[in-house]
């Protein structure tokens, strides 16, 4: 019995004591589609992104170090349309080690240098090898290089912030609600970056497809919202919503669009210009080139 306590205090000395890896960013983020054709009309020709394929998921370019995945929705049907996030660590070996040891089961093995795991909503959360630093270009036509945040639909936010923040090293950098005296929205920033992901709290119990779509989103970051505009007209997005600006509650300018499958691509300036409500930012902002 003295073996065995002693075998467990130990255990979790070694816990507490590795140094988890760093997290530096958001790598990509991967939704299902019922309507492939309709999709890259979507991702290339609205958003402008260059799209390659491999084993049947797209592979839309945002940047040198960032892109989105389309895969086909599967059967049974899930109910939301993001598939997986997926981030950016420096040490894809030992991160998957440190997880382990704090308890947290791994869905898919370290393979090709990415492994997968789930949050405690069931989101399937990726981590991928940092790649090393490149010159490739991103297409002309892209209306945005940088994916500055991903959101989605939390019910038990304790649990969540036991995964990302005492785990995974998640700051805490915003929260905010529709109206003041509300949290509706809870931002937290990744360890050793810029990125963040944001839980969308307090909805309705039974979302419809746009409410969930809405809520499990992602956004492209842009310095001017003039220029996304401008941009996305160039690509032949001409209805009244590639150009309806708003000013959100963190002090930011946003324009949402919804893709074919109604998931919500949120542009957002980096900085604020407005008012903020509800709370200071506690961490730097985003910038459309930034070293991992």
């Amino acid at each position: 019995m003295k073996k065995a306590a002693v075998l467990l205090c130990l255990l979790a000395s070694f816990a507490c004591a590795q140094k988890r890896p760093a997290i530096t960013g958001i790598a990509f983020v991967r939704m299902f589609t019922a309507d492939p054709a309709a999709s890259t009309a979507f991702y290339q020709g609205k958003l402008g992104f260059d799209r390659t394929a491999e084993n049947g998921v797209a592979r839309y370019a945002v940047s040198d170090s960032q892109w989105l995945e389309v895969a086909p929705l599967p059967t049974p049907a899930p109910q939301s349309r993001i598939a997986a996030i997926a981030f950016t660590t420096r040490n894809a070996a030992a991160l998957q080690s440190y997880l382990k040891a704090h308890s947290v089961a791994i869905d898919k093995p370290l393979h090709n240098g990415s492994f997968a795991v789930h949050d405690p909503e069931g989101q399937l959360v990726i981590f991928v090898q940092q790649p090393a630093a490149s010159s490739k270009e991103v297409s002309p036509h892209a209306t945005a290089r940088r994916i500055i945040h991903t959101g989605f639909w939390v019910h038990d936010r304790a649990a969540e912030d036991h995964f990302w923040r005492d785990i995974l090293g998640f700051r805490p950098l915003w929260f905010g609600g529709q109206h003041d005296g509300e949290i509706d929205y809870v931002s937290s920033q990744v360890p050793d970056g810029t990125d963040w992901i944001e839980y969308m709290l307090n909805r309705s119990p039974n979302p419809n497809p746009h409410s969930l779509g809405s809520m499990n989103h992602f956004s492209l970051g842009v310095a001017q919202m003039s220029d996304a505009v401008q941009a996305l007209a160039r690509n032949g997005c001409s209805g009244p919503e590639c150009r309806k600006t708003q000013m959100g509650r963190d002090g930011k300018i946003q324009l949402n669009l919804f893709d074919p499958d109604l998931t919500r691509v949120e542009y957002m300036e980096f900085k604020p210009s407005g008012p903020i409500c509800c709370s200071p930012f506690t961490g730097p902002p985003p910038a459309e080139q930034e070293n991992r």
